[in-house]
């Protein structure tokens, strides 16, 4: 069975960020996935490319990180309800057949029991905990 995983919004920017292929660290993880990421994750992206106090760092890797999406042709995941972030969409969606790929630390304890998380360590390359 293939894991879901699902792409949080500064999980995405971490290519540009810190110069990590992401995608070629969750093929060495993982031998069967498939990539999601949530109408809100692209939302955010979108939101941070828009706006004026956003830093051009984010920025730059916000517009990468929508690239990206396309290129590994990542699927939308729709479930059909309105949270106010990526955040509550990933808590919402998530089972104990996917995982989060997320650097944000309030989203992983959150996670914790539900469902894997793949996390950036020493700025290099990925691991995964379940």
């Amino acid at each position: 069975m293939k894991t879901k995983i699902f792409l949080d919004t500064n999980f995405l920017m971490i290519p540009a960020q810190f110069k990590v292929d992401i995608f070629a660290e969750i093929g060495r993880i993982f031998d069967s996935y498939e990539l999601f990421a949530v109408a809100e994750t692209v939302a955010e992206l979108k939101n941070i490319i828009g706006s004026g106090t956003a830093k051009g760092k984010d920025k730059s890797a916000a517009k990468v990180a929508l690239q990206l999406l396309k290129k590994y042709r990542v699927k939308i995941a729709d479930n059909r309800k309105v949270f106010k972030s990526a955040d509550e969409a990933i808590l919402d969606i998530v089972d104990r057949n996917s995982a989060v790929a997320t650097q944000d630390i309030h989203l992983k304890r959150k996670l914790k029991g539900r469902c894997g998380v793949i996390v950036l360590r020493k700025k290099q390359y990925l691991e995964f905990f379940e």
